[in-house]
């Protein structure tokens, strides 16, 4: 399984499903990432959390364990 804390800076990825249940899996569903979205990362931090995203045309920051709960292809 890929998640979108493997995809390298500077590609895009699609989304295929979100793990996590309840409260964290709508959160992430609220900042606009649901299954069929495409996602392109911009850049990681030094220590690499957080990770800046941009996803329907805003840039978004994703903590690291919120990112591994994004499977992509």
């Amino acid at each position: 399984m890929r998640t979108l804390r493997d995809v390298p800076v500077g590609a895009t990825a699609k989304v295929v499903k979100l793990h996590g249940e309840g409260a964290i899996k709508r959160r992430i569903m609220d900042m606009g990432v649901t299954k069929g979205i495409d996602i392109y990362v911009r850049k990681v931090a030094p220590l690499g959390d957080p990770v800046e995203v941009t996803v329907r045309g805003y840039e978004l920051s994703i903590r690291k364990v919120d990112a591994q709960m994004i499977e992509v292809e």
